[in-house]
């Protein structure tokens, strides 16, 4: 059975040595890697999953937001993932979302975000770190709490901004003690569950694996039933 192929969108500054490890998770969870950015290309037709990487804040243009001085934004970017997202849901590709790819996937589906989330939930509760010191509840009767269990789960943080307003069809699956929100995902197919952590630094942790996992999974799934679609109308032709 081939593995299932996944487009991982990346920065163009750190994606040479981020895609590496996240392609490291895939290759575990039975899948394999394809490396899309700004100026590569991102053809949905060519994958069965989607991850939408971490990397710098979303220009608030795309949601409503103020603009903010100093903040390093990657327009070329943010319209290469929005397109990603949206056209994912639409064609039902499974998709992950990784601290930026989950905000992402929020925006495109109509949602906003928290431009200074430290800000409004206290900069004494700031963690920023790929060391999973972050304790965040995983809430109950979620996709995210099947897969990687219900208990409490320790995480990693190296965001500044967060998810505010929810996009259409997501629900809130894990908040930190804070209450700001660090998980999201679709209540109905496909498959998309963004988290505001980085798990692809916590491949030594079994629940952290569990996500990519899961990734596959779906992906494998939505292969199998196109691929079985594509017979059928090989055959349906080979008879007219």
């Amino acid at each position: 059975m081939r593995r299932p192929v996944i487009g991982v969108t990346t920065s163009r500054r750190s994606g040479w040595r981020i895609f590496p490890l996240v392609n490291l998770n895939l290759w575990i969870a039975g899948g394999r890697g394809q490396r899309w950015g700004a100026g590569r290309p991102a053809d949905l037709d060519a994958v069965d999953g989607v991850i939408i990487g971490g990397g710098d804040d979303i220009s608030p243009d795309l949601y409503g937001g103020t603009p903010v001085i100093g903040v390093r934004l990657d327009p070329a970017r943010d319209a290469l993932e929005r397109r990603v997202a949206e056209e994912a849901v639409t064609r039902n590709i499974p998709i992950l979302g990784i601290c930026r790819g989950a905000q992402m996937l929020n925006v495109a589906l109509g949602g906003d975000l928290d431009q200074d989330a430290w800000g409004t939930y206290g900069n004494a509760n700031k963690i920023r770190t790929i060391l999973p010191r972050r304790r965040i509840d995983v809430l109950d009767d979620t996709h995210l709490a099947r897969i990687a269990g219900q208990e409490d789960m320790d995480v990693n943080a190296l965001h500044s901004q967060a998810v505010c307003k929810l996009g259409e069809g997501l629900r809130v699956s894990a908040r930190d003690e804070n209450g700001m929100i660090q998980a999201v995902e679709r209540v109905r197919d496909p498959f998309a569950i963004g988290v505001q952590w980085h798990p692809e630094h916590l491949f030594y942790a079994r629940r952290q694996r569990a996500l990519f996992r899961a990734l596959v999974v779906a992906a494998r799934a939505r292969a199998e039933e196109r691929d079985q679609a594509s017979a059928v109308r090989d055959d349906l032709l080979g008879r007219a």
